[in-house]
């Protein structure tokens, strides 16, 4: 008998502890990257924050469930180490959305999604959750002290079975560390200005850095994030809808301050590990970061201790890897799927997405001529 899925849109809000701790699931997967982009650039915080807030509510009350809302890293990793200012971040991102709602809206996406073969849509996630892992130990070890008692609460209230609420007390516990050192921020509201920190400038670096977020963007955030959808959800969301909405999200945050967001396997994989099970996690979520946008400063952000969310991520990185793996497991896919995540991890996301999509192809193939 075949599996049925629920709709698209199937209406789901539910304003529990669950979903609050959920929705902090997915916001370890923001706040390192960040914190990181406003030390390095001149992003506006308050305006980024209010983009992710927003738009966290505006497709968890669309999707009825708690779909990720998170930086494109690939984009946001070149503005960090300096290969990118703002402006050409803005213009890359604002390209990327262009392309996104085009090919969705012609649903070119899923015509590319019967071609892939699902090992390597699984590879991809397998290899987001070991780029997850590797920022995990990254921030960990910043602080080995602080990530140990992290890591401390963590594992005793998983023991004790509430390892869900572990992301309460650990982002609090940051969150009180920040303040501490900063002081409390007097709350403000951003400037309502378009493009408050820069005009988009379309340059060659810019362009590089689009083709290499739309090739992981496509794997990653497009079609694993619809495969697992179905996984985690049992929901029936097509690749080019997650296509145009992120389009959507990336035309309409950047001119208001925002930064090139996507959907993804990670935050997606975050909120469930962490209890989430409808939009009301998005909402929750959203909530947060507007109200954290009218206090938040690049000092305050700077002050939390990144060790903890070190050991938060490497929570969601567990669950993603086991989401990738478990429904494979004992069968010859497998093989593609740790080749691929053994490249997007050494080498890059899109590059393991043609890899693993050509290995299927061959295996197909293989088993044909048989």
């Amino acid at each position: 008998m075949a599996h049925s899925f629920r709709s698209e849109t199937d209406s789901g809000l539910e304003i529990s502890t669950s979903e609050l701790t959920g929705a902090l699931g997915d916001s370890v997967t923001v706040l390192p990257l960040l914190v990181a982009l406003a030390a390095t650039t001149t992003v506006s915080v308050p305006h980024v924050l209010l983009g992710f807030g927003v738009f966290q509510i505006v497709w968890g009350v669309y999707y009825g469930m708690p779909l990720s809302v998170e930086p494109m890293k690939a984009l946001i990793g070149l503005a960090i180490v300096g290969s990118l200012s703002y402006p050409e971040l803005a213009a890359a991102g604002l390209l990327a959305g262009g392309v996104l709602l085009t090919v969705g809206n012609l649903g070119l996406v899923g015509r590319l999604q019967t071609v892939v073969g699902e090992p390597a849509i699984r590879g991809v996630q397998f290899a987001v959750a070991l780029l997850l892992l590797e920022a995990a130990v990254g921030l960990s070890t910043g602080n080995l002290p602080v990530a140990a008692v992290g890591l401390a609460v963590v594992g005793l209230l998983a023991v004790v079975g509430y390892r869900q609420s572990s992301v309460l007390l650990v982002l609090g516990l940051g969150g009180v560390v920040a303040v501490a050192t900063t002081g409390m921020p007097t709350p403000r509201l951003p400037d309502p200005t378009l493009f408050p920190a820069g005009t988009p400038t379309l340059s060659g670096a810019a362009l590089e850095g689009t083709v290499a977020q739309l090739g992981m963007t496509v794997g990653n955030a497009a079609i694993a994030t619809a495969l697992l959808c179905g996984d985690l959800y049992d929901r029936d969301v097509s690749s080019d809808t997650l296509s145009t909405s992120m389009g959507v999200t990336c035309l309409a945050a950047i001119p208001i301050g925002g930064v090139p967001m996507c959907h993804g396997s990670g935050g997606l994989a975050g909120k469930y590990a962490f209890g989430a099970r409808t939009g009301g996690a998005n909402v929750i979520l959203g909530m947060g970061y507007l109200a954290l946008a009218l206090v938040a400063t690049g000092a305050l952000l700077a002050a939390f201790p990144l060790s903890l969310l070190g050991v938060l991520l490497v929570v969601v990185a567990l669950e993603l890897a086991r989401a990738a793996i478990a429904p494979i497991a004992g069968s010859r896919a497998l093989v593609i799927v740790i080749g691929v995540g053994v490249v997007g991890l050494a080498v890059n996301v899109g590059v393991a997405f043609v890899l693993g999509t050509v290995a299927c192809w061959l295996s197909s193939r293989s088993e044909t001529s048989r």
